[in-house]
């Protein structure tokens, strides 16, 4: 059985990289293949592991949508067999991991029957893999109708401020209303300056009822590899915030 975590959080908080470090995590402790998946409208995960998307599941969605409506449907194949077909096409297979991009959100007309289908196969896609790691676009409510009912680990990345605390508690509290299945929800404080303000940001969260798994230090090497043009995915392994998310992905176990 999979061990899935979906990386949430506002916008601007780092969750991005944060997830491309967890996949790094995993790949390197050999729990592979990762199978990765960008639910984010405006993905750039595969920009952080450094590979390059040539289709979408919003695109397959889109085309999938066009021919049963032009009566265009491949002859002899059943609609799941097709989107099955799609998925695979989709899918760009790396070294440790295969990632998995959703792409745009659905355009006009109804799309609950396709995304129905596109949820089905996802959660047997997911089955083939032991960890899944899920890129989250800002929000929660895209969780229960395009990728799975079923999480782990609901990781929440939060900026190092009150407000990013409080942001990070409501998610929470939204999760808690969904029909999303989640054993644990933890909080992640990314790019914290220094110790001092981080151990008052953690008794801030705390205070809030947050878990609080850790914090990532403001890392210079991550801003130089950003820079660069340069994947996250490939810092090295002595970057204080490989370091910091290696003690915090220590704690979970599979």
């Amino acid at each position: 059985m999979s061990y899935t975590i979906a990386v949430a959080g506002k916008g601007g908080t780092g969750k991005t990289t944060v997830s491309s470090l967890v996949i790094r995590h995993f790949v390197r402790a050999g729990k592979t293949p990762v199978f990765a998946v960008d639910a984010d409208s405006n993905f750039n995960l595969n920009d952080q592991l450094g590979v390059e998307v040539k289709s979408t599941i919003g695109s397959s969605r889109e085309e999938m949508k066009r021919r049963i409506t032009a009566n265009e449907a491949p002859q002899g194949m059943s609609k799941d067999d097709w989107i099955q077909l799609q998925m695979s096409a989709d899918l760009i297979e790396a070294e440790g991991f295969d990632l998995l991009v959703m792409g745009r959100p659905e355009g006009p007309g109804c799309y609950c029957a396709a995304n129905n289908t596109l949820r089905r196969h996802l959660e047997i896609l997911s089955g083939n893999y032991p960890v899944v790691v899920i890129d989250n676009e800002a929000g929660m409510e895209h969780l229960s109708r395009r990728t799975t009912a079923k999480i782990d680990l609901l990781l929440l990345v939060s900026e190092p401020s009150p407000i990013g605390i409080m942001t990070a508690a409501r998610i929470r509290d939204l999760a808690k209303e969904m029909e999303i299945q989640v054993a644990r929800i933890g909080l992640v404080i990314n790019r914290v300056p220094g110790p001092e303000l981080g151990a008052r940001l953690v008794e801030e969260a705390r205070g809030r009822g947050l878990d609080v798994l850790g914090t990532v230090p403001l890392d210079e090497a991550v801003v130089e590899q950003a820079m660069s043009h340069l994947p996250a995915f490939r810092l090295a392994d002595d970057a204080p915030a490989v370091r910091a998310i290696e003690s915090i992905l220590s704690t979970v176990v599979l």
